[in-house]
């Protein structure tokens, strides 16, 4: 199965918790608390966001962590690689030179067209987006549909009636 690690989940429940209270320096017991997450990975977590330029981080009496920026200009995909690094469906996805079979693979192009449709997607969702409650799941076929639209620019789809 394809997915996520925890540590990439529980990042995204962090931020959203900071972004959620954008006022505020909110401390690691604060965050763990909310979250109900360890206390030590909340703080292993921070440090890579901290790291990734996501969240600004104060010492002191009164410090803890906020946003580095505003939750609308934060994206999922900012996220992801915080944690677990460039995004790539393949080796060869990422980057050339990566394999040995590279030049004979008739897989690759379409491996890219995949790891971009991926890297579009979380590009499209922000901070923001990830606090509001979501509508009910749309059917497969509707989904299908939005994926295609992130794939391909409009002018090279085919336009069909059923």
């Amino acid at each position: 199965m394809l997915r996520v690690s925890r540590l990439t989940d529980y990042a995204t429940v962090v931020m959203t918790c900071i972004a959620a209270h954008p006022t505020e320096v909110l401390s690691a017991v604060q965050i763990a608390d909310e979250t109900r997450l360890e206390l030590p990975t909340v703080s292993k977590l921070l440090k890579a966001l901290g790291h990734a330029a996501l969240v600004e981080s104060f010492r002191g009496v009164n410090g803890g962590y906020r946003l580095a920026r505003a939750a609308a200009d934060i994206s999922l995909v900012e996220i992801v690689e915080a944690i677990e690094g460039p995004i790539g469906m393949t080796e060869c996805s990422m980057a050339e030179g990566q394999c040995d079979r590279e030049a004979q693979c008739g897989v690759r192009g379409s491996w890219q067209l995949v790891n971009n449709v991926l890297d579009n997607a979380l590009r499209a969702v922000s901070l923001a987006d990830m606090l509001k409650p979501q509508p009910p799941r749309p059917s497969r076929r509707i989904a299908a549909v939005a994926i295609s639209d992130i794939a391909m620019p409009a002018k090279s789809r085919r336009v069909t009636t059923e």
